[in-house]
């Protein structure tokens, strides 16, 4: 089995590694399904017409879905919710155990749904919405012969670009895609072949990501067969291409200098995209072109216009920022969290850019050596909100193997204007200890035990917590399930591969895909029990999701819909 390039596997961790936002989110999503309701007739006795438009408003009323019926049918976003959490708690009766076709032995499969062939790098975790399947991926899955060469022998040779797929969730059908030609500036902005690997946000009609050419987009998630609903000049404009509402071209119009490759999945609250633009370092890994570009911007959703924007990682930047935003509400104050390049966790008023607090997600006394030989991490898994708290690994490039990584909750609550920065005080992870009665810190689960063993390593990917667990995968292969509240570890599976995907809790399970190609399926349980374990036709580096008694399984070549059959 081939195993991507170790630019490719970070690449694609990258992409995937308040109930206010909720009511917010759920609120758009209802949009167009909610009807009015209908004010009562002044006169006493009401027309024929006046009846029977009440009684059809009432069947629409009664037809409307609820939240909860509208959640259960999407997963619209990287993480499923603002709070980007791995875990469905709405999907029931998905299997733990399936066989994928082997067309050279004439095997049909087992509990395969369908199928979609994708590019050969696949790094944008798919999300559903409204029937349709979205992912990012590369162009070597050529579904347009206008994006190929001919080679000496008459052969069509797909270009590299980078693409994002729609296909119908029913069946799989191919719908149509965005394409994106390469920056003429190279891998150190936009490494080969990794296509688009940010996993779009969609919210109604309009879907939000950002291109391998450092653009935030906003797409007509139906592509051209509503008409041309946007700008009118995409330089693409068959009819299975994208139909562009707007974009934001972070490099020209900020000054970003992505390194090698911008890979966020934007985030959308009220009329806000959020991103993590992917400033970073050149090729000599030593200079940071542009220290002052935004490293976090704030855009109106409608235009395309940037409202706020925040450079504090500044000069600080360990390597690249390939992480994502996260919401919630904490003592009734929104807030934007902002996971940076500099190791820091930052969070922001979301309509004003206002810090609000920050934690140093690594011990003062780290440092960051060039080629993994430091203990001082960036931030490349997704934070996690639930029940108020706030959980996040820090890691690094996995070409910098493996390294002592740190795992942490966070409570934001103790954050006011006098106490900013929530970090541990002199290195101090004991949360009852007097010099931390201001900080943040709940527990700590990392660093190097007694006799120098870590305890916790490297990790790229995102938490899920549910009943009052938490899983936390690292990149030496390491799955932990922990106490979510105290941080006590209860049990440890070694996967004996790299992980770069994300835990995701659903139906009672938790599935994790490695690089070896293999999903596991454990028992949501502070017990051990291996279900399963499921193998793949290729390293499966993103993370699995479940919509409408469906489970999604992306590899980098192919997208499986799985289910009872």
């Amino acid at each position: 089995m081939n195993r991507p390039s170790p630019i490719r596997k970070l690449l694609l961790a990258l992409a995937t590694g308040g109930l206010l936002a909720g009511a917010i989110f759920v609120s758009a999503c209802l949009n167009s399904a909610s009807q009015p309701a209908a004010s009562e007739s002044s006169p006493a006795r009401k027309s024929t017409s006046q009846v029977a438009s009440a009684n059809r408003s009432a069947s629409a009323a009664r037809a409307a879905p609820s939240r909860e019926e509208v959640m259960m049918r999407v997963w619209p976003m990287f993480g499923g919710t603002v709070y980007r959490n791995m875990v469905n708690t709405f999907e029931r009766n998905l299997p733990h155990e399936w066989e994928i076709p082997d067309k050279r032995r004439n095997k049909p499969g087992k509990n395969i749904k369908w199928t979609a062939a994708l590019g050969s790098q696949s790094y944008g975790n798919p999300v559903v919405y409204g029937g349709k399947i979205f992912l990012g991926t590369n162009n070597d899955g050529l579904r347009n012969p206008r994006d190929a060469k001919k080679r000496a022998d008459g052969k069509l040779e797909p270009i590299d670009k980078g693409n994002v797929m729609c296909f119908r969730e029913s069946d799989g059908k191919f719908l149509w895609q965005a394409v994106h030609d390469k920056l003429e500036s190279g891998r150190v902005n936009d490494w080969p072949l990794q296509g688009v690997c940010s996993s779009p946000f969609v919210e109604g009609d309009r879907l939000y990501y950002v291109s391998n050419r450092c653009e935030l987009i906003c797409a007509d998630t139906e592509g051209f067969a509503n008409g041309n609903q946007g700008v009118q000049d995409e330089k693409y404009q068959d009819p299975t291409d994208a139909d562009i509402i707007w974009s934001l071209d972070m490099m020209e119009e900020l000054g970003v200098f992505p390194h090698n490759l911008a890979v966020c999945s934007p985030l959308v609250v009220g009329d806000i995209v959020f991103v993590v633009t992917g400033n970073g370092h050149d090729e000599s890994h030593e200079n940071i072109p542009a220290p002052r570009a935004p490293s976090f911007i704030a855009v109106d959703k409608h235009t395309g216009k940037v409202i706020w924007e925040d450079a504090s990682p500044g000069d600080k930047i360990l390597h690249g920022q390939w992480s994502n935003p996260t919401y919630c509400e904490i003592k009734g104050q929104p807030q934007i969290i902002f996971p940076g390049g500099d190791g820091w966790l930052r969070a922001f008023d979301p309509k004003t850019g206002k810090l609000l607090w920050k934690f140093d997600c690594n011990p003062k006394a780290s440092v960051y050596i060039l080629g993994g030989r430091g203990t001082r991490n960036e931030i490349i898994a997704t934070p996690v909100v639930h029940d108020g708290l706030v959980y996040v690994a820090v890691g690094q490039d996995p070409e910098h193997g493996e390294g002592v990584g740190h795992l942490w909750c966070i409570d934001p609550s103790k954050a006011s204007p006098d106490n900013i920065d929530l970090s541990p005080v002199n290195d101090n992870f004991d949360p009852k200890a007097p010099e931390n009665k201001n900080s943040g810190l709940v527990w700590h689960h990392g660093g190097l035990d007694d006799k120098g063993n870590m305890i916790f390593r490297r990790s790229i990917s995102t938490c899920a917590v549910a009943d009052g667990l938490c899983y936390a995968a690292n990149l030496s292969g390491f799955i932990d399930c922990l106490d979510a509240k105290t941080g006590q570890l209860y049990w440890r599976h070694d996967m004996l591969s790299a992980v770069w995907g994300s835990p995701y809790v659903v139906d009672g399970k938790v599935y994790i895909g490695t690089d070896e190609g293999d999903v596991y399926v454990f028992a949501h349980s502070k017990e051990k029990k291996l279900l399963a374990k499921n193998e793949m036709d290729g390293p499966t580096l993103s993370t699995p999701i479940a919509v409408n008694g469906v489970l999604y399984v992306m590899t980098r070549t192919t997208l499986f819909a799985i289910s009872h059959q």
